[in-house]
């Protein structure tokens, strides 16, 4: 593309990467919302689940791994385009928490439920182990307590709902 085609659309590639950036942090701007960011954020990440479900096993975790990429990738230059460590605007991280909760449990809005608000008291406590994966200031440390916060969940799901797996 020429220079002077630039900016008749849009802007440069230069400005393109931080609305990439921030775009997939913030969840397509779900992020943004008022209040509670990361609760929206792990809501919007409901209907995700499904559509992931229809993959199959292989097809889930290959598209949580994708996401968790993403989210490892966006997290860290997120922070210094938002200026603020973990700011509550990046909830890539909460929608990647929530499918690993979520992961295997069979399709059911009662399921649903519960993973969600097991998910949302874990990730808001944040107890031991979970808290020691986000000392740090990083993209890997956002998205790694997280990623606890979903396994943590995705195991105390197992025992509430006796092996639905």
């Amino acid at each position: 593309m020429l220079r002077s085609d630039r900016g008749r659309l849009g802007g440069s590639p230069s400005r393109a990467r931080p609305r990439l950036i921030l775009a997939a942090a913030t969840w397509g701007g779900v992020g943004y919302l008022p209040g509670m960011p990361g609760t929206w954020g792990t809501l919007a990440a409901l209907p995700l689940w499904w559509l992931l479900a229809q993959l199959g096993p292989w097809g889930y975790g290959l598209a949580v791994a994708a996401l968790l990429g993403l989210a490892l990738w966006a997290a860290g230059p997120a922070q210094e385009y938002l200026g603020r460590v973990d700011h509550p605007a990046i909830v890539v991280d909460e929608v990647v928490g929530l499918l690993i909760t979520l992961a295997a449990v069979p399709l059911t809005w009662q399921n649903a439920a519960t993973g969600f608000v097991i998910f949302r008291i874990l990730d808001i406590l944040k107890p031991f182990p979970i808290r020691w994966f986000g000392k740090g200031e990083g993209g890997l440390e956002v998205v790694a307590d997280d990623v606890a916060a979903g396994v943590i969940g995705r195991l105390i799901l197992e025992v509430i709902c006796g092996g639905m797996g």
